[in-house]
């Protein structure tokens, strides 16, 4: 049973044009694409069959294929990377037992944070998409706390139920904490990491959908899954010593590269 990565990328990004491309540098000095980083955390997931950028720029295009990537163009009609995924596995006629979306914002997603993400897909029967949650510390926490302060687009929380069923996502710090939590005790929040497995049928589906009116509020695609009734399971992962943070805004590329610099990533 094949598994599917595909990495969604477009440049007319509104919080940050170009995004992809912009280059990060590692704890040697070595400096690389966004997207090249993500499609090199995408090659060392066991267990994948095939890894393809769908992007909808000629731009993101070239230099993808420049460094040996497979790329599947796409519409720029496609309103987030859902979408855009679903585009990809039908222009290209795949049929995998799953899709991975991970999404070419996260170039720290551990390897593990993707097997265990498909495993737990899985293992639930029912669920029809599923995506990793990561428990936040004190200082994770104050840190999201801290970009909404400023009017920044931070990290995305998400709160679930039994078994991890999926109850909301949000770009607000949820949920409510009283108090203080201590920089490295562990909070009850849970910071949703930008990954996604679909069964085929599901991601189908989504693209026939209208934009639900939560996911336009909040600006999270997997939001739409909700608001039709479709099971979503949140997957528990382990940071196992690693840092992690998404590139949401330019302010974000300092703190990437000094995590890089930190766990030695070149």
């Amino acid at each position: 049973m094949s598994v599917v990565i595909v990495i969604p990328a477009r440049f007319a990004s509104t919080r940050y044009p170009g995004k992809p491309l912009v280059e990060l540098r590692g704890a040697g000095g070595q400096a690389r694409s966004l997207i090249r980083r993500s499609w090199d955390a995408a090659v060392g997931v066991r267990g994948i069959d095939r890894v393809i950028v769908a992007t909808d720029d000629d731009r993101i295009r070239d230099h993808t294929l420049a460094f040996g990537a497979e790329v599947a163009m796409t519409s720029p009609d496609c309103r987030n990377g859902t979408e855009r995924c679903a585009e990809a596995v039908a222009t290209l006629g795949l049929a995998p037992e799953i899709v991975v979306n991970l999404q070419g914002d996260a170039p720290l997603t551990p390897a593990w944070f993707v097997e265990d993400l498909v495993a737990g897909l899985r293992a639930d029967p029912d669920a029809q998409v599923a995506t990793p949650v990561l428990r936040c510390t004190g200082a994770m926490r104050a840190d999201l706390i801290a970009d909404r302060h400023a009017g920044r687009v931070g990290g995305t929380t998400a709160v679930f139920g039994h078994e991890g069923r999926a109850l909301y996502f949000s770009k607000e710090v949820i949920p409510f904490v009283p108090g203080d939590v201590a920089p490295d005790a562990p909070s009850p929040v849970f910071h949703h990491v930008g990954v996604y497995a679909y069964r085929p049928a599901a991601l189908a589906e989504y693209a026939t959908w209208p934009e639900g009116a939560l996911e336009r509020l909040e600006g999270l695609e997997q939001l739409r899954f909700l608001e039709r009734g479709r099971h979503v399971r949140c997957v528990e992962v382990e940071a196992r010593g690693r840092q992690f943070w998404e590139l949401n805004n330019p302010q974000d590329v300092p703190r990437l590269e000094q995590m890089m610099q930190d766990m030695a990533m070149m």
